[in-house]
């Protein structure tokens, strides 16, 4: 995992899962962030709370664009939130030129970079038409794509859950027909991991960005009621907070062993709902897909990550 190039493209600024992807990408040995690409962000405000981690972190050198503004299907934006308990006022939005996203996307492949999609894939999309054969370059790894169902005792969420596919699917076909290494992380998983209650003194302790990390999960938890979701599923802790979807596909990106994979034939099809799954077929592409997670060590690992980024930045800060 040493000497690991990373390009993370992004939706930040709504569910808190996303700092906290960026956070233990930055405390991760060995890890370079090649750059961060915004997705769905119009006028930029989420590329914003990109900077204003990485400034709490020590690690402003980073490349930040803000990329699309709206999903190529819906044709409408998504919004990060606004409350103070999310982001401190006046964060100051990023403006990016025309296709600044998809130069620093681009640049992140030509390094060979791992490229992590943790929201909607309209970045992805409009990289490979403008420049086709962009994605099979590299490998990609997306937190997202429909292939089975939860486990009884979890949330009984279906495709249209599928956020970061659902938002575009137009995107979303693009980028899973396109892709040469893919790997999908899904919501049948992901659910598996969670920041809970008794994590928080760990986070306080962890310098500013885990300080901010602290703040979003318990805002959150009240903000989506998780204290009664976990009441209603017996596979969720009691002091639920927020999942870990995103950490644990950038996780995936970097080989953590806490996974099983397996390799399958999957084509998108989408129903007559609207919704897009990915179904077995001999003519689909050879797609790497997550099937089990060891959740609590990937709390720890996580954790971990975010500790010794905290370590790094009060070093930085004497």
């Amino acid at each position: 995992m040493a000497g690991r190039l990373v390009h993370l493209d992004t939706d930040l600024g709504g569910d808190p899962d996303d700092v906290a992807a960026l956070a233990m990408l930055l405390g991760w040995p060995g890890v370079e962030v090649t750059g961060v690409t915004s997705t769905i962000d119009p006028g930029g405000p989420r590329a914003g709370y990109v900077r204003h981690c990485l400034a709490l972190a020590g690690r402003s050198g980073v490349p930040v664009a803000a990329g699309a503004e709206v999903s190529l299907t819906r044709r409408v934006p998504a919004m990060p939130y606004v409350a103070e308990d999310f982001w401190p006022a006046g964060t100051e939005p990023v403006t990016s030129r025309p296709g600044e996203a998809l130069d620093l996307l681009a640049a992140s492949i030509d390094r060979a970079a791992t490229v992590v999609a943790i929201g909607p894939l309209t970045n992805l999309a409009l990289l490979e038409v403008a420049r086709p054969g962009s994605l099979a370059r590299v490998p990609l790894v997306v937190m997202g794509g429909w292939v089975r169902p939860m486990d009884a005792d979890l949330p009984a969420y279906g495709p249209a859950d599928d956020w970061n596919v659902a938002w575009d699917i137009a995107a979303a076909r693009i980028v899973l027909e396109s892709a040469g290494d893919l790997t999908l992380v899904t919501l049948a998983d992901t659910l598996r991991t969670q920041v809970r209650a008794v994590h928080l003194p760990r986070l306080r302790s962890a310098g500013p960005l885990g300080e901010l990390l602290a703040r979003q999960a318990v805002a959150y938890a009240e903000l989506r009621d998780h204290a009664a979701l976990a009441r209603a599923h017996e596979g969720l802790p009691d002091d639920l907070l927020h999942f870990l979807h995103d950490p644990l596909a950038c996780a995936v990106a970097l080989g953590w062993p806490g996974v099983r994979t397996d390799r399958r034939r999957l084509l998108p099809q989408q129903s007559g709902g609207g919704s897009l799954a990915m179904v077995p077929g001999r003519t689909g592409r050879a797609v790497r897909v997550v099937t089990a997670v060891a959740g609590p060590a990937f709390a720890e690992r996580w954790l971990q990550a975010v500790e010794s980024l905290g370590d790094d930045s009060g070093r930085q800060a004497t």
